[in-house]
């Protein structure tokens, strides 16, 4: 049996994170020691490293949810969980798309830059006038504010 902060190096899973998980109901709640401390078996273990490597890969809780729920049917078959797994593939997909239109406006930006003095930079105009950066730009900041976001 582990302790919730073994279990959370074990796993690389914060702490609030695993609680978080037990009161939305991705991980069982656990019994407690006479002392009231959580313990953990190896099944949670497991399981707690399934959702954080669906997490890494960017899948979303109610998909973790559905995963798991294959998961715990082993005899259903596998076809919700290739639908899933091919509307995150597409999500990522779109996701570098805008990206790399990103990555091409700083470029450009950098490119037309001649390093002389600020009043002239094409870097400082290109962010003070981000409505004549056009599609590139417009695509380049709608990335921008998410990855700045943090989704």
């Amino acid at each position: 049996m582990f302790t919730i902060g073994t279990l959370s190096k074990s796993t690389g899973v914060n702490i609030e994170t695993i609680r978080y998980y037990e009161r939305v109901g991705i991980l069982p709640k656990p019994p407690r020691a006479a002392s009231g401390r959580r313990m953990y078996d190896e099944d949670t273990v497991r399981r707690l490293a399934f959702i954080r490597h669906a997490r890494d890969l960017g899948f979303g809780l109610t998909d973790v949810r559905a995963l798991l729920a294959l998961q715990d049917n082993p005899e259903v078959p596998c076809a919700e969980a290739s639908h899933i797994a091919g509307d995150q593939l597409a999500a990522v997909e779109a996701r570098i798309g805008r990206l790399e239109a990103l990555r091409a406006e700083l470029m450009r930006m950098v490119g037309a830059c001649a390093n002389g003095r600020a009043a002239d930079c094409r870097v400082i105009g290109a962010l003070a006038h981000p409505a004549e950066t056009g599609a590139a730009g417009q695509s380049a900041q709608s990335e921008l504010s998410i990855i700045s976001k943090g989704s």
